[in-house]
């Protein structure tokens, strides 16, 4: 970083520009908060270390962030030579934040505070089919979940929502989620933040585990690459030189309606809500090749555990539906050549290794292009992790811009 030691602006009206003291500061600034956030507390003379500012201009630094009440003093080093220094860390009040993973049964609400600190969690079950008072039931979980984190109606500054499907950039209607009743609103945004009392932005819920994988995960330092969400419905979310790619519409990944062999071919796949790899390796796939096993389970997730633990009918089981998966992939990585693959969703966790490197088998003598493949390591909700860093990277934005 630089030293703020250029001349102001002559002129008291112009706006900042770059290479002015307030401009650098502000980045020095940004530079600070960020290394706090990723080290934890530190002393002034360590900030001034890794940023390479003299210790003046670090106090200054330090003084700037504490009176914008962004920074906070948590205790003294000690054991090491010489006088105990302050330490300083980012000020947890600074802003909140809210994720929510959106599913067709329940919806999983998340509050964290600035630092990334998750401060409550709270499930709110959906009635089935019905579409009558969704953003209400919305409101009311999230202003739950608000209270048990110990926070005051009205903290929020910044909130995120995962859902299936897509927000169409140019309608703003959500697309490809057709079993997720009341969300087809073409308002839905505005009448979103109304409801919630703070901004809201609308995201892929497999886009969103992305980037919890990139953040959290199997994908830390992963420039391009694809994450495969099999679940009740195949997704997957696609990633170039570090950035989402959403397509023209909003619809990149919704590889569920993409033909593959070995699946009927659908020809109105928006009438049926389902395509040929949805239909080879969604959940109901999964169950109906259970049941062709003999292997048991209420759920997808249930018959691949039953099949890890029953040699002969479960190794045929999963030699099947690696092969199902590793069909679908070979088309995606044929087009997307990444250098990367992460396995997500119930279906590839239960599966675990055993699934991934049988996975991983299929897909080398399926495609050109042979990416390792990765299994999920984010605990919990992807989506609502992924919801929470996309929440936090906006309200950092604006809470930490001090120039």
């Amino acid at each position: 970083m630089t030293d703020s030691t250029r001349p102001a602006a002559t002129s008291a009206t112009a706006a900042p520009r770059p290479g002015t003291p307030s401009r650098l500061r502000a980045i020095n600034d940004r530079a600070a908060l960020d290394l706090l956030l990723e080290h934890g507390p530190l002393s002034r003379t360590r900030i001034g270390t890794l940023t390479g500012l003299s210790k003046p201009t670090a106090s200054q630094l330090l003084a700037r962030l504490a009176a914008a009440q962004l920074v906070v003093p948590v205790g003294t080093t000690a054991g090491g030579p010489g006088p105990n220094a302050q330490l300083y860390q980012v000020n947890p009040a600074a802003g909140y934040v809210a994720g929510l993973d959106v599913k067709p049964t329940h919806t999983l609400f998340g509050v964290a505070d600035i630092t990334g600190r998750t401060l409550a969690e709270h499930l709110v079950p959906t009635p089935p089919r019905q579409a009558a008072g969704t953003i209400q039931r919305l409101a009311d979980g999230l202003a739950e979940t608000v209270r048990l984190a110990g926070l005051a109606p009205g903290s929020l500054n910044e909130i995120v929502i995962g859902t299936p499907g897509a927000l169409d950039p140019a309608t703003g209607k959500l697309r490809y989620a057709a079993h997720l009743p009341g969300w087809h609103s073409p308002r839905l945004p505005a009448e979103l933040q109304a409801a919630l009392g703070a901004p809201v932005s609308i995201e892929n819920d497999v886009n969103l585990a992305a980037v919890a994988e990139r953040v959290l995960g199997s994908a830390r330092g992963c420039e391009d690459f694809v994450l495969l969400w099999a679940e009740e419905g195949i997704g997957a979310a696609i990633v170039i030189a570090g950035q989402l790619h959403r397509g023209f519409t909003g619809g990149a990944g919704e590889v569920g309606y993409m033909p593959v062999p070995g699946a009927p071919l659908i020809r109105n796949v928006r009438r049926e809500n389902s395509g040929g790899f949805q239909e080879l390796a969604g959940a109901d796939a999964v169950l109906a090749l259970a049941k062709e096993h003999r292997l048991a389970g209420t759920t997808a997730e249930a018959a691949i555990e039953q099949a890890l633990a029953t040699p002969g009918a479960g190794d045929a089981f999963l030699a099947v539906l690696a092969n199902r998966l590793a069909t679908g992939l070979a088309a995606i990585v044929a087009v997307i050549d990444p250098e990367l693959v992460v396995l997500s969703g119930g279906i590839p966790t239960a599966g675990g290794e055993r699934l991934r490197e049988l996975v991983q088998e299929e897909l080398t003598g399926l495609a050109v292009p042979r990416p390792q493949l990765r299994s999920s390591t984010v605990p919990g909700s992807p989506v609502l992790h992924g919801a929470l860093q996309r929440a936090l990277t906006a309200a950092r934005e604006t809470a930490f811009t001090t120039g």
